[in-house]
């Protein structure tokens, strides 16, 4: 019985009804619907009804499941142009050598994976012979994000094209002889081939993204018109539990990027077993990408299953499909034609009646075999429909099977990532299924051969008559000769050399200014790219706004707040800053986009990305080894640095190892400058290296980590030193002597090398003062900007040693003749000087901000740490009087003078 007084739906809803009558009639309709012919059918037409909603571009919800049918019915499905019998034998021989590649590498032990290729081969054959537009035509060609463990079969392809051979397939995960193939795609390792490094998952999605939306930022700019480039990224269903994978969907689909094309490879397997056991991976993946705005394809099943749904006239086929989790579907594809029968069809009336008119041999080409993403004509269909849809990114839920081809042993297994060869026996078979003329006494000693139709041969022929027609071989890196780009004015750089007088400056904000001043540069300034996580106004940079506009394709189409004042938010569709919010990981996807565009489109861009130090390394280092892997350029700023530099942040933002961090990756040039003017000389320097007449020997591809702080400080002049250049761009130079600091210490006075980075050479300057006035000492200072470019070049003349070759290492030139012991001092851990301590001849000792950070003044922090200026004076006396030049007395009397 109703209750009167419950509150009806209608009242929970604040648009007026205008015609309750009409609402009452359908609302009665769907109800008799569901009398009459039940919940499925009332089910069925509603979701027709939003869809045909939804068409009518009528403004509602979106559907966000559909179901678990292909998205494209057979009826709509185009013809594939060409030969689809001589692209199943290009197939053919690629499913061959890709696993023939790996299994003759596995007596070696150097491991590989076949299932992954072996289930996604059309996948990425109907692109190559039909979509993906390569380098040599105009434009930039397609950019392909291939899914890491599918490597061997983009071998297999380059192998059957004539561009790898034999001995470098055989030479497959080994590189050290100089021949070999990487493992996974690497631009670093095999640079003509490999664009983009994507086996860290997660990193392949979001890197496509951003690459898709940073080709919309050269066109928009008018740098370059990519609007001809497609972004196809490869996932695996798996992958897509990694956060990044799904971190920047909204912003696809908000820019309504129809330039980009996710391909995922639903079989459905992880490395350890199903995806989604219990569950559907594909039905979940389109909830996701529908509900962020993307354009949903699903290619599920094969022809085969067409004679199913047409004799499926009840439903009870389709609700079967979407009832049945992804683990059981794994199961059906090792059962027998009974355990289906019984498990699958036999709990429906409909469907026993239906498994009736089936074939044992029907049903297990269906549950065995037909899947929409092994054939050409489904895959063909996906991506026609995916680069003609408009307004909005794509993405293909493409089913398969893991290990299809390879045989019984591999196909749906939940240990087949982990399998890495097949049996001679197993390649018998696979041959026999694939019709592939490989005879038994080709097998020489149990060793499966290469298989190859020849040179000349109509397979090859064609192969590359359909690349040529799509502007060449893919995937393929293409590094365009482009003239360096000329030098900014000296003047942007020279402008430091005066230091700032009176006024306090910190070095963020000298970064700042810098940048400000080289972005009007007539030649190069437009090709400085601006990224910043939604922290500018903490940086000092919101006076960019309206000079250079933040980047939005639409523009502004509202009146900002503060517009009348002077910098007021700009957004522009030519903007040139990218403002990308809170999001360290979308920031570093940009950096690499734009970092890399020397190669993807032959345009030189000059990113910078400045973050807060802590957040930087940290959070995203993952990806600044892609950035390294991907041979990317251009300067990263980790700013507000240091560990007591940030006052009252505490230990969540108190960075104390950033650099050590950035010790480890090789492509990293870290640097800790003090001074506005050592700011200047390395981005000039950096600038020269990266982008303009590189030295000899110099690696071009390499990116820059300045840390730089947010404590105002007075700025002084560049000293007038021989070879100071040099030493700031080498990491080591005398700031000043005792002597050149206006101090005069008595007669043979001890004397101490003090050797400081960052914020904390202010720190050694009131050192040396105090050290003079009250203990009789004479301290020279030196400014460390790279503890790590000391330790990188040490450990090259050691490497040069080995070798016969003699040379001194920088830091021990830099040091020679340098009297007294050496006590070194950063706002890092001690690890971070330590790194060239077995490379400094005098006696070495150092001081460093170990632990977790704090809340407090900087004064207070520097204090707790023992690295401020009096616990300087007091490690330094301890220094020298544990070499007998200074009393033991002096230590305690000073310990205590200074309340240590």
């Amino acid at each position: 019985m109703t209750d009167p007084n419950a509150i009806q739906p209608s009242e929970l809803d604040q648009l007026p009804d205008r015609d309750p009558e009409e609402t009452a009639e359908w609302q009665a309709s769907l109800d008799a619907v569901t009398q009459a012919a039940g919940p499925h059918r009332a089910a069925y037409l509603m979701r027709r009804t939003l869809e045909r909603a939804e068409g009518a571009g009528i403004a509602l919800p979106k559907l966000l499941e559909t179901d678990y049918v292909n998205s494209i019915p057979t009826s709509a499905e185009p013809a594939v142009p060409g030969d689809e019998a001589m692209e199943q034998r290009i197939t053919a021989w690629n499913r061959w050598n890709a696993a023939a590649m790996v299994t003759r590498g596995s007596k070696y032990g150097v491991g590989g994976h076949i299932a992954t290729f072996a289930s996604a081969a059309w996948l990425y054959e109907t692109g190559f012979n039909h979509f993906f537009k390569g380098k040599e035509a105009d434009g930039s060609g397609d950019q392909l994000y291939i899914q890491g463990h599918a490597s061997p079969g983009i071998y297999a392809r380059a192998f059957l094209d004539g561009r790898l051979n034999e001995e470098q397939l055989d030479n497959f995960r080994r590189e050290s002889g100089g021949n070999g193939l990487p493992s996974y795609p690497h631009p670093r390792r095999l640079p003509w081939l490999w664009e983009f490094p994507t086996v860290s998952m997660g990193l392949g999605p979001l890197s496509a993204i951003y690459q898709a939306r940073f080709n919309r930022y050269l066109t928009n700019r008018g740098i370059k018109d990519t609007s001809a480039s497609h972004v196809w990224a490869f996932l695996g269903d798996g992958e897509m539990d990694e956060p990044e994978s799904t971190a920047a969907l909204a912003l696809a689909a908000r820019e309504e990027l129809d330039n980009l094309t996710f391909v995922i490879n639903c079989n459905l397997q992880r490395l350890d077993g199903p995806v989604r056991a219990n569950f559907k991976i594909v039905q979940e993946l389109e909830a996701q990408f529908r509900g962020a705005g993307w354009n949903v394809v699903k290619t599920l099943w094969g022809t085969a299953w067409d004679e199913l749904f047409r004799l499926d006239t009840t439903g009870a086929l389709v609700r079967r499909l979407r009832q049945v989790p992804d683990a059981q579907i794994q199961t059906y594809q090792t059962r027998d034609a009974a355990y289906i029968r019984q498990d699958f069809f036999g709990g429906d009336p409909a469907l026993v009646e239906m498994a009736k008119l089936l074939s044992d041999d029907k049903i297990l080409e269906c549950f065995h075999l037909s899947r929409g993403g092994h054939e050409a004509r489904k895959v063909f269909a996906a991506y026609k429909a995916a680069v003609e849809h408009k307004g909005a990114p794509t993405v293909i839920l493409a089913q398969t099977v893991k290990g299809h081809t390879l045989g019984e042993g591999f196909a749906s297994k939940n240990a087949n990532h982990q399998m890495k060869k097949l049996s001679v026996d197993e390649f018998k078979n696979m041959r026999d299924l694939l019709e592939l003329p490989i005879k038994d006494s080709d097998f020489v000693d149990g060793v499966v051969p290469y298989g190859h139709p020849g040179a000349d041969s109509p397979e090859v022929r064609y192969l590359q008559e359909r690349r040529a027609a799509l502007g060449g071989p893919a995937p393929a890196r293409r590094v365009h000769p482009v003239a360096p780009l000329p030098a900014p004015a000296d003047k942007a750089f020279a402008s430091f050399d005066k230091g700032s007088g009176s006024q306090n400056v910190a070095t963020t904000m000298a970064f700042v200014r810098l940048v400000k001043d080289l972005v009007r540069d007539k030649e190069t300034g437009k090709r400085w790219v601006p990224i910043v996580p939604d922290e500018a106004r903490t940086f000092g940079m919101e006076s960019l706004f309206p000079s250079l506009g933040i980047y939005s394709p639409k523009g502004q189409t509202y009146e900002p707040v503060d517009r009348d004042q002077l910098m007021y938010y700009k957004e522009a569709q030519n903007g040139q800053i990218l403002n990308e919010g809170i999001t360290e990981a979308g920031s570093m996807a940009d950096f690499i986009a734009a970092s890399t565009s020397y190669a993807t489109h032959g345009e030189a861009m000059i990113p910078f990305y400045i973050f807060y130090s802590m957040f930087g390394w940290q959070r995203t280092a993952d990806q600044m080894w892609q950035l390294g892997d991907q041979l990317g350029r251009g300067f990263l700023v980790g700013a507000t640095a240091g560990r007591t530099t940030l006052t009252g942040e505490g230990l969540q933002h108190a960075d104390g190892h950033s650099p050590v961090i950035a010790a480890t990756n090789p492509a990293a040039l870290s640097y800790d400058p003090a001074f506005a003017y050592e700011v200047a000389t390395i981005v000039k320097d950096g600038l020269r290296r990266m982008y303009g007449e590189a030295a000899p020997g110099e690696d071009q591809n390499v990116f820059y980590y300045l840390t730089v702080y947010n404590e105002p400080l007075p700025q002084p002049a560049k000293p007038s030193v021989d070879g100071i250049d040099e030493g700031i761009v080498k990491g080591l130079y005398r700031f000043n002597t005792a002597e050149s600091a206006g101090i005069t210490p008595p007669a043979n006075a001890p004397r101490i090398q003090l050797l400081g980075s960052g914020t904390a050479i202010h720190w050694a300057l009131k050192a040396q003062q105090l050290l003079a006035e009250e203990w009789g000492v004479a301290a020279d200072v030196w400014s460390a900007t790279s503890w790590t470019e000391l330790r990188r070049d040490a450990l090259e003349a050691d490497e040069a040693l080995l070798r016969g070759e003699e040379r001194m290492p920088f830091v021990r030139q830099a040091l020679q003749g340098a009297e007294g012991p050496v006590l070194a001092v950063s706002d890092y851990m001690r690890q971070v000087p330590d790194q060239i301590a077995q490379w400094v001849e005098q006696d070495w000792s150092s001081l460093g901000a170990d632990g977790f950070g704090l809340s407090d003044t900087r004064e207070a922090a520097r204090r707790h740490f023992g690295v401020d200026a009096e616990s300087i004076v007091v490690a330094a006396l301890a220094q020298l009087a544990g070499r007998g030049e200074v009393k033991a007395a002096s230590v305690k009397e000073a310990r205590e003078k200074y309340g240590l």
